[in-house]
């Protein structure tokens, strides 16, 4: 039977501070940590989910924007590019404002400024408006890229180890669905005739309540303190800028494409925008929901082996993605393109989980074991995700710059597709040399050793 637990109660409503947290105290958990944690879990995904919206906001908006906003097919791919590149720059100072804000201050602050990219996208979404004040309003809804880094450090520190593949996952997975839940709604408004501004004016109060009930409902944490000796080991380690190319694949794809998908449609295609608002959604909602299963996967076969076949499967639908858009084949290549959305998510998960296995295994190659061993790798594991997932989105502005250049060299994305199967090649051959090669090389005794420790960690 557990010993009663010493770690006391979090405080009352009115302090919102937490002074002492010890989710690993079993007891505590039970009576106390699990209610707290859950409900904190609750209100971080819906605000990371609307952070996530925001932040493609203008993948949608630029749908609606016709001849008569004098932009051009290469103009509306800088314009998502750069916002990309805004949301994937502001994760790195986002990973660290919990520890000096606290995790509800800081949700309230990043939901609250959510309000600025979206009121003044509502004041300049129309026609007359130049593309300079478009690309400056656009960068502001960047700050919604920033909301996934730290709503995932705050709702680390709430779950005991045992329960932070789950936890760290659903916030994950609520978060990137923020991306499908925006494009069904401007299917929506665009079906029934609405304008740009009706989406703007449902998200505006959609904001203000998360921000409202981040600050009734959640709690900061006191003990939670900013390691930046972490972040600098993390940043010399040569395993977080490898896994930072491989998540540029990954997620770099997933968001690249979710921005990119509906006006390849329109421009390629020459579809409508409620007839490529009908198929958007579809893949960025697959990839997202098939996210934990690829880290289930990882859990069963070990994080690099599905990684490496997962980007065989990408190299492929890449593959027909060219064959259809040389051919220009509708059907096919939106059936490509969903494929290759589903295969991204998937990648986010065996690729997330490699990153703690990977350094639980260098703590074992130190000599360290059991705690000591688990320690070192939390330690190092949780610094580099921030990095790691910064420099992965970076993937989703080259993807959108890659489209660009191939509408103004050749009229269609044949060019950025044949770039896009080349980089996934590579990333095969690094997931092989690096995580494979020397394993298999080692025979079957140090592979299984190797292996272990990436199995033992739970899904993101």
């Amino acid at each position: 039977m557990t010993a009663p637990s010493t770690a006391p109660a979090p405080p009352s409503r009115g302090s919102r501070w937490i002074q002492q947290w010890d989710p690993e105290d079993e007891t505590f958990w039970k009576e106390t940590g699990e209610k707290v944690a859950k409900r904190n879990l609750l209100f971080s995904v819906l605000s990371e989910h609307i952070g996530f919206s925001i932040w493609t906001l203008w993948s949608v908006l630029v749908l609606f924007m016709g001849p008569e906003y004098g932009l051009t097919p290469a103009d509306k791919f800088m314009l998502t590019s750069m916002v990309t590149l805004v949301g994937a720059v502001v994760r790195v100072p986002y990973t660290f404002a919990v520890a000096i804000f606290g995790g509800r201050n800081w949700t309230i602050i990043s939901a609250s400024l959510l309000l600025v990219p979206t009121v003044a996208a509502f004041a300049v979404m129309k026609p007359g408006t130049s593309f300079n004040t478009f690309l400056v309003v656009g960068l502001l809804a960047g700050i919604g890229g920033g909301n996934f880094a730290s709503s995932m450090t705050n709702i680390n520190a709430f779950f005991p180890l045992r329960k932070k593949g789950w936890a760290l996952g659903l916030n994950a997975g609520g978060g990137n669905i923020g991306v499908p839940v925006i494009q069904l709604v401007a299917l929506a408004i665009i079906g029934a005739s609405g304008g740009p501004r009706v989406l703007l004016g449902i998200y505006i109060p959609l904001i203000l309540v998360a921000a409202v009930l981040a600050a009734l409902f959640m709690d900061n944490i006191e003990n939670v303190k900013n390691d930046t000796g972490a972040a600098k080991d993390a940043a010399k380690d040569g395993h977080t800028w490898i896994m930072s190319f491989l998540y540029i694949g990954t997620f770099g794809s997933f968001i690249g494409y979710s921005f990119a998908f509906g006006q390849v449609l329109q421009n390629q295609f020459g579809r409508t925008p409620l007839e490529a608002a009908y198929v958007t959604f579809i893949g960025p909602l697959l990839g997202s929901l098939i996210r934990p299963v690829g880290g289930a996967l990882a859990d069963k076969y070990g994080g690099a082996k599905i990684t490496l076949w997962n980007y065989v499967g990408m190299g492929a639908a890449t593959a027909v993605l060219i064959a259809a858009s040389m051919q220009k084949s509708l059907g096919l290549f939106t059936v490509a393109f969903v494929v290759l959305f589903v295969l991204s998510g998937l990648g986010n998960g065996s690729t997330f989980k490699m990153i703690p296995g990977i350094f639980h295994t260098k703590a074992l190659g130190k000599g360290l074991e059991g705690e000591a061993a688990a320690a070192y790798g939390r330690r190092l594991s949780g610094a580099s995700m921030g990095l790691i997932g910064a420099v992965g989105a970076l993937g989703g502005v080259g993807i959108n710059l890659a489209f660009r250049q191939s509408f103004l060299s050749y009229g269609s994305g044949t060019g950025a597709f044949v770039a896009f199967l080349a980089f996934y090649a590579a990333c095969f051959l690094v997931t092989w040399a690096v995580y494979l090669r020397r394993t298999a090389a080692q025979g079957q005794a140090a592979t299984a050793s190797e292996a272990k420790p990436q199995l033992s960690y739970a899904e993101v």
